[in-house]
């Protein structure tokens, strides 16, 4: 399992894993040291304590000489003095008792075929340990509190610089061939080598960038001028009287395709110009305006089809669009709903953001919906010789506008796009 933490959460996690490894292993020697020399130093005293009473010549002197938390025993020794049998089988030297509830610090000693048993209450000595311990913990957890606080502070600090470059990569104008090189405002070592790299992708970016707004509108230029001959030559053909009724149809349908084709050179050099110059090439229309036109061009064809088409203006926004980017979006979503629909209905509703368009028609597969507006991808029912381009268009250029374009699904069959105008 991939745990995907920030850089920020990174140097904090290190800090803390940090602090939890040397202040766990230095609070555990403390405690061991302390632990050592109290039993250390306790033996000692013991060992002296038990020394002193042996060279005490009777057993009067001894009644007198243990402290008062210390009890003394010896083998074959009288009335409170012999040797219980829990200790009898004590090895020599310094150790701990334990019986029943209680527990003592015990020095044992071997001499002329006697055992002597020096014991005393160890529950002070565990009240100092209890103590130390508690110390050591709270300032364990004081510790980790610190060092939370201190990498989350110095992450800030640490990251500052690559928050800072990200919001410059993140600029549309570093698209532009004059915007300033990334890497002069930064040192060179990690974030400056790392802008560096930034500076040459996006000019790498730029070139092609460049490259395809030249051909684009060279293409779309040079198509300007064979399009025109067509419209023109189909303006002729039809107020030819001589024409029959079926070769008035054919010259309106290749009118009607030439329209199409204009339009969408239009589309292509807008799309090629900078964004800063289409509120000067292009005129600015409101939704219904260009809804209605569109509904005037596509419900014959439509209904002649045997489908039903259902225009529901309602509250329409009266803000103003580029005309040309809103007639090729919304033509585009009629054009697929129309050219995806064999029998049903097809809706087009406005709305106070923007438009929806639904149809009954085969619909796109779940798995394909995510994909289904990269350029060139068809969905598993595509008819014709499209190549796949029209929803690839619709969301460049919703992009480019900020628009938002969403597809979902209809029930029992059917798409639903809905197109966001105002972005929110």
């Amino acid at each position: 399992m991939e745990f995907k933490q920030g850089l920020s959460q990174r140097i904090v996690i290190a800090f803390v894993l940090m602090t939890l490894l040397v202040g766990g292993a230095f609070s555990w020697g403390i405690m061991q040291a302390v632990h050592v020399m109290e039993e250390r130093l306790l033996s000692g005293v013991l060992r002296g304590d038990l020394d002193r009473m042996l060279l005490m010549s009777n057993i009067e002197d001894w009644r007198h000489k243990p402290e008062p938390d210390q009890l003394f025993y010896f083998s074959s020794g009288p009335d409170k003095f012999a040797l219980p049998s829990y200790l009898q089988d004590l090895p020599q030297g310094f150790q701990e008792v334990f019986h029943g509830k209680f527990s003592y610090h015990a020095f044992v000693r071997q001499v002329a075929g006697r055992q002597y048993v020096l014991l005393q209450d160890q529950s002070s000595f565990e009240d100092r340990e209890q103590a130390l311990y508690s110390v050591v913990l709270v300032g364990f957890i004081v510790s980790i509190g610190l060092a939370m606080l201190l990498g989350w502070l110095l992450s800030r600090k640490v990251i500052e610089p690559v928050v800072r470059l990200a919001q410059q990569v993140r600029q549309r104008d570093q698209l532009l061939a004059l915007a300033p090189p990334l890497a002069p405002d930064y040192a060179d070592v990690e974030v400056g080598q790392l802008a560096a790299a930034f500076d040459d992708t996006l000019g790498l970016l730029r070139h092609a960038l460049k490259r395809e707004q030249l051909f684009t509108s060279d293409v779309s230029h040079e198509l300007r001028t064979p399009l025109m001959v067509l419209a023109s030559s189909c303006e002729l053909l039809q107020a030819n009287p001589s024409l029959d009724t079926r070769a008035q149809a054919q010259v309106q349908r290749i009118g009607r395709a030439t329209d199409g084709m204009r339009e969408l050179v239009q589309t292509f050099l807008l799309l090629a110009r900078e964004p800063a110059q289409d509120s000067d090439l292009s005129s600015q229309r409101s939704l219904g305006s260009i809804a209605d036109e569109l509904v005037q061009q596509w419900r014959e064809p439509m209904e002649s089809k045997g489908l039903q088409f259902f225009y529901q203006r309602g509250d329409v926004t009266e803000q103003r669009f580029n005309s040309v980017f809103l007639h090729s979006v919304l033509g585009n979503l009629l054009r697929n709903a129309w050219h995806y629909t064999n029998s049903g209905q097809i809706t087009l509703r406005l709305h106070g953001q923007g438009f929806v368009v639904e149809d009954t028609g085969v619909g796109i597969a779940e798995d394909e919906r995510e994909n289904i507006f990269e350029p060139f991808v068809r969905g598993a029912t595509a008819r014709g010789d499209g190549l796949g381009l029209g929803l690839s268009l619709v969301r460049r250029i919703c992009i480019s506008q900020g628009w938002r374009v969403e597809l979902s699904a209809m029930q029992p069959s059917g798409c639903r796009f809905e197109v966001n105008l105002l972005g929110k």
